[in-house]
């Protein structure tokens, strides 16, 4: 594949953005791109042919690309989630034999975590795996999965005998695996998220990564919904603050909103880049989570002002940045976040 600058590759992502959002297909340009940028090798290791950066770095260049593209960096963390935990779990001849192909975008994977975390947590498990003498037998659903339909493993969550849980990878050939369609999103409809039905899948026990655990989802950087997810956030705030700004130059009265707007996210990007530097309880993760969705609430809600009557129609962007801000109330929430929003969002007042 043709090497291409970062530069390059956010105006491909950039261009593409409005397909990538309205239509259930596969965003091969913008994927293709992040691989000709090198982007996929960032987190993973020179050892398995990445680049290795550290995540002051990463998390700047996903901010970034998040500006131009929302839908394809939806796709890249979660196949970040998988990349993370290949390393930080499996066996070195795991990682030898994925990680490899993952940075060099030869291969796609993804997880599907959610039933462990935050959906489906009212009744009997989602997903379940019988404990054999080589590896495990799955059974059930997995509600959640994005770029199901182009993925050739999966990183899954089930519960085994006393409630206890495994994380596991599938490949997608597995016999007795069943990828849905892809659910008709009210944006992203280019990260192909479906069901995947696991029906007798056999999983060698090769294939474990963690578990049998009370907990088995445990990473260093927060679990479910953490620091990428409000990098995510500022990414597609600052779209829509920077459209605020320009719209300022000529339309003085706007002035006062940009630079408040903008403050904002410069205030919230020092404390990401410093949770990311010197690590940060829960407490600290679910501020930050609450404070970004609800900047991103706002600057799109803003643009969307600013654009007037021309903003609803939808070849304008400020309708895309308005819906893809909503989907931050329900990515990857745990209760502590919903329950801050929701108290905000009553209260009509943001918290510092």
């Amino acid at each position: 594949m043709q090497p291409i600058e970062f530069h390059d590759c956010w105006a491909i992502l950039s261009k593409n953005s409005e397909r990538a959002d309205a239509e259930p297909v596969w965003p091969k340009d913008s994927w293709d791109a992040l691989a000709g940028a090198g982007i996929l090798g960032w987190s993973i290791s020179p050892k398995y042919d990445g680049l290795g950066l550290d995540t002051i770095a990463i998390l700047e260049g996903y901010e970034r690309l998040a500006s131009a593209c929302l839908t394809t960096c939806f796709l890249l963390s979660q196949r970040e989630a998988a990349v993370r935990r290949i390393a930080d779990m499996s066996s070195d001849s795991l990682r030898s034999g994925l990680l490899p192909p993952l940075a060099r975008g030869e291969s796609f994977a993804t997880v599907g975590l959610s039933q462990l975390t935050t959906s489906r947590q009212h009744g009997a498990p989602a997903l379940r795996a019988r404990t054999t003498s080589d590896g495990f037998v799955l059974d059930g659903t997995v509600p959640w999965v994005t770029g199901a339909a182009r993925a050739d493993c999966f990183l899954v969550g089930a519960v085994v005998e006393n409630d206890q849980q495994v994380l596991v990878i599938v490949p997608a050939s597995s016999a007795g695996v069943a990828v849905g369609p892809p659910f008709d999103l009210m944006a992203l409809k280019g990260s192909l998220t479906a069901e995947i039905r696991l029906h007798d899948v056999h999983v060698a026990r090769h294939w474990l990564l963690a578990g049998p655990a009370e907990k088995v989802l445990t990473t260093r950087r927060g679990g479910a919904g953490g620091l990428e997810t409000s990098c995510l956030a500022l990414g597609l705030a600052g779209a829509a603050i920077d459209y605020l700004a320009n719209e300022s130059a000529a339309r003085s009265e706007l002035r006062d909103s940009a630079t408040h707007l903008e403050d904002e996210r410069m205030r919230l990007r020092g404390v990401l880049h410093s949770l990311a530097h010197q690590g940060g309880d829960a407490d600290a993760l679910t501020a930050l989570r609450t404070q970004a969705n609800d900047l991103v609430l706002r600057a799109t809600q803003a643009a969307l002002m600013t654009a007037k009557g021309a903003g609803f129609l939808r070849d304008h962007p400020a309708q895309r940045w308005a819906r893809q801000a909503l989907f931050f109330l329900v990515w990857s929430c745990p209760r502590p976040t919903v329950m801050a929003t929701l108290a905000q969002l009553a209260s009509g007042q943001n918290e510092p």
